[in-house]
């Protein structure tokens, strides 16, 4: 029952992508649903990196400086938004993650 799950899945998944990859498909997506999924990535990110920050420990939120997640996330828009250097920022970012979760936190 697994396995069957696993592919029921894995060829939805690729059937999706596929329709909106393929070029030779006549299949055309109106502009107005174009903009709309233009948010769909940063909505998707956003949930996906907004728990691990303002609640790391699952329980509740975590809004102090002493939350090394918190200070990495702040320093990593900065740089994102400053730099704009996708490679730098999460080096980075991660650097400083390490450097305070381990030594000073």
């Amino acid at each position: 029952m697994i396995i069957l799950s696993i592919l029921v899945l894995t060829s939805l998944v690729f059937l999706s992508r596929y329709l909106f990859l393929e070029p030779k498909l006549p299949l055309k997506i109106n502009p107005e649903l174009q903009r709309l999924l233009k948010y769909s990535s940063p909505a998707v990110l956003t949930a996906i990196w907004a728990p691990i920050v303002f609640m790391p420990e699952g329980e509740g939120l975590w809004l102090t400086f002493d939350n090394p997640y918190l200070l990495s996330a702040i320093l990593a828009a900065i740089l994102a938004w400053r730099t704009k250097n996708v490679l730098l920022t999460t080096v980075v970012s991660m650097v400083v993650f390490l450097i305070l979760n381990l030594l000073v936190f």
